[in-house]
């Protein structure tokens, strides 16, 4: 159930634009100066996951970058038609940066938008300026992992039924949905607030029909071990030290594969670092950019 829970995540909708992308309309909104570097930003966990986490965070840099946000077709406001595969995920983001305007991309994103972030650059190599990548994992390994986890935390019984019908994508319906995610949200948050949980679950907009197909079809397969060490891309890694769904181990992998990609952890993040040490991650991830993607446009970003 990789996605992301910050008190950002809750902000009112903001007006997107709707753009033809591959058979859907996708709902997408683009911040920062034109002609600024482009980065492309994926969400968390599809039909759960919606723009507004990312335009809080990535769009802290649209002062220096242009920051392209959207739902993914299934999730938010957006279109579900055709398959929710990776590679239909991955190829609606290349033609996002087609329709933008951009011959190379930064690719970011966080949590399942991290998974979704390394499929592009796997797939699309010749398109990634850099990679920025928050609270992931290189493969399905991780389920596990969170499982154990989950039976081992000291704030909640988590009812494993309904852990295990969202984490296998055997939801019913969007109130099934929803009522599943109540049940693992107080995991995420470095410090438990349970006024929080439910605000998070108010906000969240639920389009289980995309869930299922990410986690009964997409997840169980999900391994791009063997191909990171091809990512040429500057990387950064990031993630927070009591992240219970994708651990700092799993973050670990990915760096110790990326050739010179670099890791930063957050000792007081859980799964949103992002949000929980807003100000440190993004001056790390700001100074990441400065170095590998410098705001000014290069002729090698033309």
């Amino acid at each position: 159930m990789t996605t992301d829970v910050s008190p950002e995540f809750a902000a009112a909708t903001t007006t997107a634009q709707f753009v033809e992308i591959n058979g859907n309309r996708l709902a997408v909104e683009v911040l920062g100066p034109e002609g600024a570097p482009v980065i492309i930003t994926h969400h968390g966990a599809p039909g759960l996951g919606s723009r507004a986490e990312p335009r809080a965070s990535f769009g802290r840099l649209a002062d220096e970058y242009r920051v392209v946000v959207f739902d993914a077709r299934g999730s938010g406001e957006s279109e579900g038609n055709g398959e929710f595969s990776h590679e239909q995920w991955a190829a609606d983001i290349d033609a996002l940066r087609e329709w933008i305007g951009a011959e190379r991309i930064v690719m970011a994103g966080g949590s399942y938008g991290g998974f979704m972030s390394l499929e592009y650059a796997t797939r699309y190599p010749d398109r990634v300026l850099a990679l920025v990548l928050r609270d992931t994992a290189a493969d399905n390994s991780h389920s596990e992992l969170s499982r154990k986890n989950a039976l081992a935390s000291d704030r909640v019984t988590v009812d494993m039924e309904k852990f295990d019908r969202i984490d296998e994508g055997r939801v019913r319906d969007n109130d099934d949905l929803r009522d599943c995610w109540r049940e693992i949200l107080p995991l995420y948050d470095f410090v438990y607030d349970p006024e929080a949980v439910e605000r998070k679950v108010a906000a969240t907009p639920y389009r289980y029909e995309a869930h299922n197909y990410a986690f009964s079809k997409n997840l169980p397969t999900y391994d791009l071990k063997g191909a990171l060490p091809g990512i040429t891309a500057p990387t950064l890694v990031t993630v927070g030290r009591t992240d219970w769904i994708t651990p700092v181990s799993c973050s670990e992998t990915i760096a110790s594969l990326i050739p010179d990609a670099r890791l930063a952890i957050f000792e007081k993040s859980g799964h949103s670092p992002q949000i929980e040490e807003a100000e440190a991650w993004t001056d790390t991830v700001r100074g990441f950019l400065h170095e590998v993607v410098p705001p000014v446009r290069s002729a090698a970003s033309e």
